[in-house]
């Protein structure tokens, strides 16, 4: 029953500021970690290569600190409240929400918000562009920073979960296609789309049924082949279509208009902070599908 307590602690306490004020978190460790590889390996000839060793020794750092947590006469304790810890819930129910909150206020308001959850740019954003883009980071969270880690502690424990959060943290650092890190992080970036292949197709499936889109699924596979992304398209497209709205699309990135299709096109494109409210409501009922299916295995 350690995964089903976790989701719970984690839905209910969140990331407390009284603790994470005084001590580092260790998504923050693992940033560290990743950033270390990235100025003393990523130089040189062979990038590809020293990604690939840094990926492995980033690995082997997970694999070292499950193993000293396992060590711990604690019991059950250690691994129950490093798996709360490292999922994302609550907090990322939070932060979503106070989009929709200062969307209700000023669309500048909003655009900072906003800006404190996506990558791209989002100082000409209006209303429905920072709705989508909420709405976007929720779907692909739920997956990457809910489902994602509890699907990996599920099948392998601690070990698997600390592997999939630190490869997913590379990804998200060193895994794009820049001069710089394009061959470095192309190791980084592969291993977290092979984690994340059956959590977020699983994610769009918890999406689909809780909200009485199963009958759409084929339309959903559709509309996620559309995405930039093999795995994020799937949580989005049936998100997008649970709530009847258009999804993705054109967006800045460093200054320059990025000419991405739309995920369910036929949808509406202006969207609001009503729609991110509705998100939300997805986002819960996922979660407990999930804790229902989680509690169940634990159970048997």
């Amino acid at each position: 029953m350690i995964l089903p307590v976790a989701l719970l602690l984690d839905a209910i306490f969140g990331e407390p500021d009284w603790l994470w004020s005084r001590l580092p978190h260790p998504a923050v460790l693992m940033g560290r970690a990743v950033g270390l590889c990235d100025r003393h390996l990523n130089r040189g000839e062979a990038r590809r290569a020293r990604g690939i060793l840094a990926l492995a020794l980033l690995i082997a750092l997970a694999l070292a600190v499950a193993a000293l947590l396992a060590a711990l006469p604690l019991g059950p304790l250690p691994e129950m409240l490093a798996a709360a810890i490292l999922l994302a819930q609550r907090s990322l129910v939070d932060h979503v929400g106070a989009v929709a909150r200062a969307l209700r206020h000023s669309p500048a308001e909003a655009r900072r918000a906003v800006a404190l959850i996506v990558s791209r740019d989002t100082s000409s954003m209006d209303g429905p562009a920072i709705t989508r883009s909420a709405i976007e980071s929720a779907s692909e969270n739920l997956s990457d920073g809910v489902i994602a880690p509890a699907f990996w502690f599920a099948l392998a424990g601690l070990p698997g979960l600390l592997v999939y959060k630190i490869v997913n943290t590379a990804d998200s650092m060193i895994g794009y296609r820049t001069p710089r890190h394009e061959a470095f992080g192309w190791a980084a970036a592969r291993c977290d789309d092979l984690l994340n292949l059956a959590p977020a197709r699983l994610t769009a499936l918890l999406i689909a049924a809780t909200s009485g889109q199963l009958h759409r699924l084929g339309e959903i596979r559709r509309d996620a082949a559309r995405h930039k992304s093999p795995n994020a398209g799937w949580p989005e497209a049936a998100m997008a279509r649970a709530l009847g709205i258009a999804l993705a699309g054109p967006r800045s990135y460093d200054g320059r208009m990025q000419p991405f299709p739309f995920v369910n096109p036929e949808g509406n494109r202006s969207p609001g902070a009503a729609d991110i409210d509705a998100a939300i409501g997805l986002m819960w009922r996922a979660w407990a599908a999930f804790l229902i299916l989680a509690t169940v295995v634990a159970v048997v």
